[in-house]
């Protein structure tokens, strides 16, 4: 199964860096509105919102969300995948777009067959927090609490397979610590439970845990990316909290169905960065600390690969089936 999914995302990559421009068929597009479909909820609406708001002008035509929440995010990939290739249906795809077909191969979609990478367009950081009553003021010394009292500290993530139970299997295995995992129906859930003590440890975004650190409801540890957040600037990232390799970002990256015409892609590429690099979006990111990011289809395919490849090698190593 590796073999085959890993080499279905390489030539994934080289139909990407290979395709030659047409600009014939760029011809007269975009002639009507173009809609992105959100298969999530939360930060993806946030990203998503933006980018059609923006890109409206430079297209010349109104860019609409789609919001098509459910199974896990697959109601949207499908629909997505099912579409006609003509650029006038996108989505904005995210962590589970890259998870659910390693963890369920009914998803319903392949990777690599039925879609076209646009743009890697946004990251939003996650942090390790605990409840104020948990005695570790860092990663290290939650780590030696964890260690002291196995299976005593409690986790709280969203369902089996979700990004944030993901997360939390990744901190267990790099840790090598045993706390209790409690499964939420949804992060959102998960961090309400971390606030009224039912769980010790959580790893939400940080946007949605910011106002419960500045309230002292919750003490954040660590912020999982390569940088502190302007938003909470006392936090250390992961690495300087001695975990380098515990990086976890949301991300969020615009597709179109397979065979989208390389000269459609291009253009909408070329609007998609040009939004993201906009000072004004710079400006709206920084309120929750994210990152508006400017990558090429190229550069899009890659990343997927590797972020596929990552989560990949933690689910078999720890056996996680989805539900």
């Amino acid at each position: 199964m590796k073999i085959r999914i890993s080499c279905a995302l390489l030539c994934l990559l080289c139909a990407a860096q290979t395709m030659a421009p047409s600009p014939a068929t760029a011809q007269g597009y975009p002639a009507r509105p173009v809609r992105i479909i959100l298969p999530y909820l939360g930060g993806t609406d946030f990203v998503g919102r933006w980018l059609a708001l923006k890109m409206s002008p430079g297209l010349g035509q109104q860019v609409v969300i789609d919001p098509r929440p459910g199974a896990g995010g697959n109601l949207g990939h499908e629909a997505t995948a099912k579409a006609a290739p003509d650029g006038y249906t996108l989505m904005l795809a995210s962590t589970p777009f890259v998870l659910n077909p390693i963890l369920n191969t009914k998803a319903g979609y392949d990777i690599a067959r039925d879609f076209t990478p646009i743009a890697l367009v946004a990251t939003l950081p996650n942090v390790l927090a605990v409840h104020p009553s948990v005695p570790a003021k860092s990663v290290r010394e939650l780590v030696q609490l964890a260690r002291a009292n196995p299976g005593r500290l409690a986790y709280g993530s969203g369902t089996t397979g979700s990004t944030s139970h993901l997360a939390g299997e990744l901190f267990r295995s790099l840790a090598k610590i045993n706390i209790l995992l409690v499964p939420y129906k949804g992060a959102t859930f998960a961090l309400v439970g971390a606030m009224s003590g039912e769980v010790d440890v959580v790893i939400p975004a940080a946007s949605a845990a910011e106002p419960y650190v500045k309230a002292n409801r919750m003490r954040a540890l660590a912020v999982l990316d390569g940088k502190r957040l302007t938003s909470m600037p006392d936090v250390p990232t992961s690495a300087e909290a001695g975990m380098p390799q515990l990086l976890i970002v949301n991300w969020y990256v615009l597709a179109g169905p397979a065979n989208t015409p390389r000269a459609v892609v291009d253009r909408l590429n070329t609007e998609a960065v040009k939004v993201m690099q906009a000072p004004e979006t710079r400006a709206y990111f920084a309120g929750i600390g994210g990152d508006p990011v400017s990558a090429t289809p190229e550069q899009t395919v890659t990343f997927l690969r590797s972020e596929h490849e990552r989560w990949g090698k933690l689910i078999r190593e720890t056996g996680i089936k989805g539900e």
